[in-house]
Order: structure tokens, then C-alpha cells, then sequence
């Protein structure tokens, strides 16, 4: 058996690179969270349902509140994305359930993705107040300093002079 060379050795090799490098390129889907489903949704009723029958229809939240009135949260998104970027979301859905002082379900809220902010930090720092330190001031800022008054000097303060 022989080695393929000359155009075809050079179709295939070049077919095979781009089919490596389409591959990062394919768009991926993603989920997170709670999977809605509508049915079970629309099965709980305002008036009807409790805290136990919600958990059993939907099962427990993504999150609960912690102050205020007992509202739990149920979470789903869906994303869009090329491979190693960040993913994009193209559909949400946040089921709100507010019950009352003795666990009825009160009402059924349910937001999409018209409520998703985007919010892009100023800078990839914490801003702080007080000096800037480098990181070489701060690896090599207490040479010397140890062992030294406190107070700056024996009038400073701070310390004990006396038996």
C-alpha cells in the first residue's frame, strides 16, 4: 500500500483542517435551571394550592425569599453561544409565587427576558479608598518594620516605657 501524495494528499489534509476548525464554530445551546414545564405551571391556582402542593406539583425553588413577604422563585434560561465565548441568553422565564400568612399560594407571576439587565463593570478592580499599593509594595513593604516602635519613636506613644 502506498502513500497518497501530489493534489489529492493535499485535498484531503485541507478538507480535514477545515472540518477540525468548523467544528469550533458550531453554535451551542445551553440551559439552566428550572425546566417549565406548562402545564404543571398553569396546574397551580391562586387560592386553591399550598406551600406542599406547590412542591409537589413544581418541586422546590430555585430560591426563596428572606425578607418580606413568602415568595418563591422559579428560574429558567436559555442560552446561545460559539464555542469558549461567553453564552448569551435568548430566552428566560422567572415564575414568581407569593403566598400568604398561612401558605396559599396568593398569585402567579411569570417575567421573560425583557427584565434581564446587562451590566458591564467600569474596570476589573474593586475601587478602594485609602493609597494605592503595587504588588511589590505590598510583598516587600515590611522589611525592616518589624521590630520597630510603635508610634515613631520613644516619644510616639504607644507602647510601654516604664517597669
Amino acid at each position: 500500500m502506498g502513500v497518497i501524495s501530489g493534489p489529492r494528499a493535499r485535498l484531503v489534509v485541507l478538507l480535514a483542517g477545515v472540518a477540525l476548525l468548523g467544528g469550533g464554530c458550531t453554535r451551542l445551546r445551553g440551559h439552566q435551571g428550572y425546566v417549565l414545564n406548562p402545564d404543571l405551571v398553569n396546574s397551580v391556582q391562586a387560592g386553591i394550592d399550598n406551600r406542599n402542593s406547590v412542591a409537589r406539583v413544581l418541586g422546590q425553588p430555585t430560591f426563596a425569599s428572606q425578607f418580606g413577604d413568602p415568595i418563591w422563585y422559579y428560574v429558567s434560561r436559555d442560552t446561545r453561544y460559539f464555542a469558549y465565548n461567553h453564552p448569551k441568553p435568548v430566552a428566560e422565564t422567572v415564575l414568581r409565587i407569593r403566598f400568604d400568612e398561612k401558605g396559599v399560594v396568593r398569585s402567579i407571576d411569570r417575567t421573560g427576558i425583557e427584565q434581564v439587565a446587562k451590566i458591564t463593570p467600569f474596570r476589573k478592580t474593586t475601587p478602594t479608598l485609602g493609597r494605592q499599593r503595587s504588588f511589590f509594595r505590598d510583598l516587600f513593604g515590611n522589611i525592616g518594620a518589624v521590630g520597630a516602635p510603635i508610634g515613631g519613636g520613644p516619644q510616639g506613644g504607644g507602647g510601654r516605657t516604664g517597669p
